[in-house]
């Protein structure tokens, strides 16, 4: 009689990041669904265990916004089809979630430096499905910022229509993929965790010419508008702003919406083939 072993999907790896994930094959691809998925738990248990980053994570916007939204003497005015606490709010919520997934994009330089990705490398775990990974967890992620930072903005006089509040939310939630792929790029391009420091330091120039903390005019808006970050929170604040922006001399300039879908979609391509590129690199030298 022959005696058959089936391993469970939820002890993927245990909790040993250096563990090879039990993924079984069927023409070299993951034999089922629920191993691809517990893959995806056993990254999301790893992300959400670093309490530290995770407070700094959510606790940092939560600030920004309190501090330059809610106490703000201006914020009850009146801001396209909400006030300018909800502007605030969406801006700094944005902010909150770009740097949670830059974090668990750049973590990749930490799990080369453990030897995680050759044992990746051992499965039949696709590159692919590797980014598609990350980008899953990031999504997850992100919304814990914006969550806390859009309860605060109920809590504290934030005004707006219902599009605008769910429509943001909505476009800051999907659109943070796009730099988990950013970080993933820094992660793997670099050989040592300064691949962290690097990808977070580079965001706060991106944040600058996003106009996330002080509005542009002038040659410096005509080069933000090719930013990465720009087109992301430009296209996050339309259902609120319509387009229409506050330059440094308190005009208002109007974007086109197919500009910020345009800069977003562009920049989630370049940085999808990046990443996956990078990834393909890292396993032949493995």
């Amino acid at each position: 009689m022959t005696t058959t072993t089936s391993t469970s999907p939820d002890r993927v790896g245990d909790d040993d990041p250096t563990s090879t994930p039990d993924l079984g094959t069927t023409g070299g691809e993951p034999r089922t669904r629920g191993e691809r998925t517990a893959y995806v738990r056993l990254e999301l248990r790893r992300t959400l265990r670093d309490l530290v980053t995770m407070f700094f994570v959510v606790g940092l916007p939560a600030f920004m916004y309190v501090l330059f939204g809610a106490s703000a003497g201006y914020s009850q005015e009146s801001a396209g089809n909400g006030n300018v606490a909800l502007y605030v709010m969406i801006s700094m919520a944005a902010y909150g979630a770009v740097t949670a997934t830059v974090g668990i994009g750049g973590m990749a330089a930490v799990e080369r430096m453990q030897g995680w990705g050759r044992q990746l490398g051992l499965t039949p775990l696709g590159d692919g499905t590797y980014v598609a990974t990350k980008a899953v967890v990031a999504l997850v992620v992100a919304t814990l910022p914006i969550l806390v930072v859009y309860v605060l903005g109920v809590l504290t006089g934030a005004e707006g229509t219902a599009v605008a509040w769910l429509g943001s939310a909505a476009v800051l939630v999907v659109g943070a993929v796009m730099f988990a792929l950013y970080g993933l790029i820094f992660g793997l391009a670099f050989r040592s965790e300064a691949a962290v420091t690097a990808a977070s330091g580079s965001l706060v120039v991106l944040g600058f010419l996003g106009n996330i903390f002080f509005p542009l005019s002038g040659f410096l808006l005509d080069v933000a508008r090719f930013t990465p970050l720009y087109g992301y929170v430009s296209l996050a604040r339309y259902p609120l702003t319509e387009g229409y922006v506050i330059d440094t001399e308190g005009g208002l300039v109007r974007e086109a919406l197919w500009m910020s879908v345009a800069n977003v979609a562009v920049w989630t391509t370049i940085f999808a083939v990046l990443a996956t590129w990078l990834v393909r690199r890292s396993r032949g030298r493995q």
